[in-house]
């Protein structure tokens, strides 16, 4: 039995670390974390207690403890290095699904995924984030030579830009209100626009910002018999969506991606396992270390999160160091 501490979301707008016992069962591994990522998108509305009550049961994460809305620990963002289990592993750095916990943290083997040797461990807590982002582009179709707008420049929305970019002739414009955004769309190759002009008949838009404005940014940025792909989640509430003027007899289609299920279009042969080395692999470019902007030790996370999940807080990813 190993003593440690965990970040638990334990009221409105309130976090506490609270004192744990890791066991660590046979053939299971012993983890060291060194850091783990903080999702601005999914762990605000958690911190807000606005998960929906129909999304409680699909929301839960593969390592949580508790229930939501409160008290829940979660996170799923988690790297670290084995020290103890399978003999192949020890001495490894590896990803996980797993809340924010110091110190150490048990999982079977087959929840763990090596991170490539050039991998730099800080960079990789982006891996869930850049799964997300894979399986975007996979769901949306897009190609090379595509013309593509991404709205919303947060961290999924930059991936994905990144992502779309690397295709050949493909030619990419980041929409955001923030125009500080501006030069890491720039390092990644994609124009930036504060408005949306010049990212207009669009063949393919996705929209990342989690807003009624930028949905609707993003529709009105569809050229005829485009698709924009929905990737944000909104939580509870309504997001009033514009299918009114031109959406019909521009014939635009509007789809919804999210990680949980491997695309439909890869589904016949990449499994979760396949799927997330690919997003650690793709994690290889050193111009991603931009999108990490905020680096907190964990002891100091409760009194940071409040101002790191206020409305128009800047940063992208925030990362707690253990």
């Amino acid at each position: 039995h190993i003593g440690t501490r965990a970040l638990w979301y334990v009221g409105a707008r309130e976090c506490a670390l609270n004192d744990e016992i890791v066991t660590l069962s046979i053939g299971h591994a012993l983890v060291r974390t060194l850091y783990s990522g903080v999702s601005r998108g999914t762990e605000r509305l958690i911190f807000e207690g606005r998960v929906p009550a129909s999304e409680i049961e699909r929301m839960k994460g593969p390592n949580m403890a508790g229930a939501f809305p409160f008290p829940v620990k979660y996170g799923y963002c988690a790297v670290g290095v084995v020290e103890d289990g399978p003999a192949h592993l020890i001495g490894r750095s590896v990803f996980a699904l797993h809340p924010h916990q110091q110190a150490r943290f048990a999982l079977p083997p087959e929840q763990l995924t090596l991170l490539p040797a050039s991998l730099s461990p800080r960079r990789a807590v982006l891996a869930a984030n850049m799964e997300t982002a894979l399986n975007a582009l996979w769901d949306s179709g897009v190609g090379p030579g595509d013309s593509i707008a991404v709205v919303g420049a947060g961290v999924v929305g930059l991936l994905v830009a990144s992502l779309a970019a690397r295709l050949p002739g493909a030619d990419v414009t980041i929409v955001d209100i923030d125009t500080s955004r501006a030069s890491v769309a720039a390092s990644l190759g994609c124009r930036f626009s504060s408005d949306g002009a010049g990212a207009e008949d669009a063949d393919i838009v996705f929209h990342t910002s989690a807003s009624a404005t930028g949905l609707n940014k993003a529709i009105a940025l569809a050229g005829f018999e485009g698709t924009i792909i929905e990737l944000s989640w909104h939580g509870a509430g309504d997001t009033p969506v514009a299918l009114g003027g031109a959406f019909h007899s521009r014939r635009l289609r509007l789809i919804s991606s999210q990680v949980g299920h491997v695309s439909d279009s890869r589904r016949a042969r990449w499994s979760y396992a396949r799927r997330m080395a690919k997003a650690l692999e793709l994690l290889g470019d050193e111009r991603l270390d931009a999108l990490i902007t905020d680096d907190i030790p964990f002891a100091d996370a409760p009194a940071r999160l409040l101002a790191l999940f206020a409305p128009g807080a800047k940063g992208l990813t925030a990362v707690l160091s253990y």
